[in-house]
């Protein structure tokens, strides 16, 4: 097993060493984090308003929770549906077009005076969203080999700070001017970046070398999954964290908005912030990943969330409680979620949007199952038994990663690890 380990490590430094030809500065780096940022966002700015929206809407509290769970079902069919394009069409093309249909889809959202309406809305506003990931792959592409997870560190926390400070940014803005306009911001945020990306992204080198039908290249996607055991296990892996991320964050706003605490949208969100630390441990685990020390990060990060239930299990009681754990789940989320896309790339970097969609297709499963799980069991059982549900989740990816560890191995997207590394 070994053996075949560093035959892959091989393989991807000859084909991913041939470089794309751009000079990919720390500037667009930041832009592809700005523009991630921006794009994910839309899929968690109603997590907050979800009361506001259903009393304006008079949507019934099963129908408002059905709000996020058909977000993430659209960017779920986008994952599988849209983001391998990326591999047969130019990328630039791609997310401009896609960035300027996510504006329509917004502006639906922000007009929407009917239940129907708004859900349409949302599921197109989710399938949009997805350009993401096309951009997450475009700078994977670009990046050299050797510092491949520093990128997609620094472009994740773009993704963490964008999925984080949605939730202050949609509270500040409902506050101040109503549900609608958080939506309307966003549009106008989204056209503006679709403009800067038009002239900023490379014109070269993001052409991909496949040449496959449609058809063909989503059936090339789960030929992926069947051949690649070390795609298959860190999809799971995928699944089970955001599962236990979108278990805390799709139901916290619940007890939050009860006594003792009756806060208001903007100070939920703001709960968010707390969360941006994430950030750091995106751009950490890139490093680590670059020195080979993935599977170690990963067992630490899993540990990390299964603990933070813990404190989370106090949030009634203590607002402390609730910080700190809040902080610990996203350090771990991101730590393991970076991890996962930089060893999932560098298996066939020539398939990147393929491998990172259909990994993602599991991200968007797990974060809609533990949305609707945790809102329906918060009406029947309570705060503790989320908290109980998030544990589980959290304790099944770390006995996941005991089983694994040492039966799958991490090829390295720069070098062959030494017999003592992760």
């Amino acid at each position: 097993m070994p053996g075949n380990g560093e035959a892959v490590t091989r393989r991807i430094e000859a084909r991913s060493g041939e470089g794309s030809g751009v000079v990919l500065t720390r500037g667009v780096v930041i832009l592809f984090a700005v523009a991630c940022a921006a794009a994910v966002a839309n899929v968690y700015f109603s997590q907050p308003l979800l009361v506001t929206i259903g009393h304006d809407l008079a949507m019934s509290p099963a129908l408002v929770g059905s709000v996020v769970t058909l977000t993430h079902v659209g960017y779920g069919l986008g994952l599988f549906f849209l983001v391998p394009l990326g591999d047969v069409v130019a990328r630039r093309r791609l997310i401009v077009v896609q960035l300027l249909l996510l504006v329509v889809a917004l502006a639906v959202v922000a007009a929407a005076h009917t239940a129907a309406i708004l859900l349409v809305g949302m599921a197109a506003m989710g399938l949009l969203a997805v350009v993401t990931q096309t951009l997450v792959a475009f700078a994977a592409s670009l990046a050299p080999p050797a510092g491949r997870g520093r990128v997609v560190g620094l472009v994740t926390s773009g993704v963490v700070v964008g999925i984080l400070l949605a939730r202050t940014a949609s509270g500040l803005l409902a506050d101040l001017a109503g549900w609608r306009s958080v939506y309307l911001a966003s549009a106008s945020l989204t056209a503006l970046l679709a403009l800067v990306l038009y002239r900023v992204l490379p014109r070269h080198g993001d052409a991909p070398p496949a040449t496959l039908r449609y058809g063909q290249l989503l059936r090339s996607t789960i030929t992926l999954f069947a051949r690649e055991r070390l795609l298959r296990l860190r999809a799971l892996f995928g699944l089970l964290i955001f599962a236990a991320f979108s278990t805390l964050w799709s139901s916290v706003a619940l007890p939050l908005s009860e006594a003792p605490y009756f806060l208001s949208h903007s100070a939920i969100g703001a709960l968010g912030l707390i969360g941006v630390a994430g950030a750091l441990a995106a751009t950490v685990a890139g490093r680590l990943n670059d020195r080979g020390l993935s599977r170690r990060t990963t067992g630490t990060a899993l540990a990390l969330l299964a603990a933070s239930w813990l404190p989370l299990a106090f949030t009634r009681s203590s607002p402390w409680a609730l910080f700190v754990g809040v902080l610990l789940l996203d350090l771990a989320v991101q730590a393991v979620h970076v991890t996962n896309q930089t060893l999932i790339y560098a298996l066939r970097p020539d398939a990147g949007s393929r491998l990172i969609g259909g990994y993602m297709v599991f991200y968007s499963i797990g974060s809609a199952t533990g949305a609707i799980a945790a809102t329906s069991l918060y009406a029947v059982a309570g705060w503790g038994a989320v908290c109980a549900l998030g544990a589980a989740f959290s304790c099944l990816g770390l006995v996941l990663w005991a089983f694994t560890r040492h039966r799958i191995p991490d090829p390295g997207t720069t070098k062959i690890p030494s017999p003592g590394e992760g």
